[in-house]
């Protein structure tokens, strides 16, 4: 139950807000939260729903059609990236 409670979801990458949308939803089915915070490690805008992160890690300029891909490493084993994936013939 997270009725009264704080949240903070946590996203990747924030694209259309089509993931955030539906987390919203399925997290109503727990309660209704006090608030809820989105986090994301990159926004890369084109957004089709009204939703903006409160805290982002980073803002990429992207194409509709280039994939965004997040490496995470475990912490001291490697670095993190950002990489932008540009599909010059337009395909996803």
């Amino acid at each position: 139950d997270v009725t009264g409670r704080g949240i903070i979801l946590v996203d990747d990458v924030l694209f259309t807000g089509r993931t955030v949308n539906a987390a919203l939803t399925q997290l109503m089915d727990f309660g209704r939260p006090r608030w809820v915070k989105l986090l994301v490690l990159v926004d890369r805008g084109h957004r089709e729903l009204p939703i903006s992160a409160d805290f982002v890690g980073k803002v990429v300029q992207t194409s509709k059609m280039d994939q965004v891909v997040v490496h995470l490493t475990e912490a001291g084993v490697g670095a993190d990236s950002v990489e932008v994936v540009t599909n010059a013939r337009g395909e996803r």
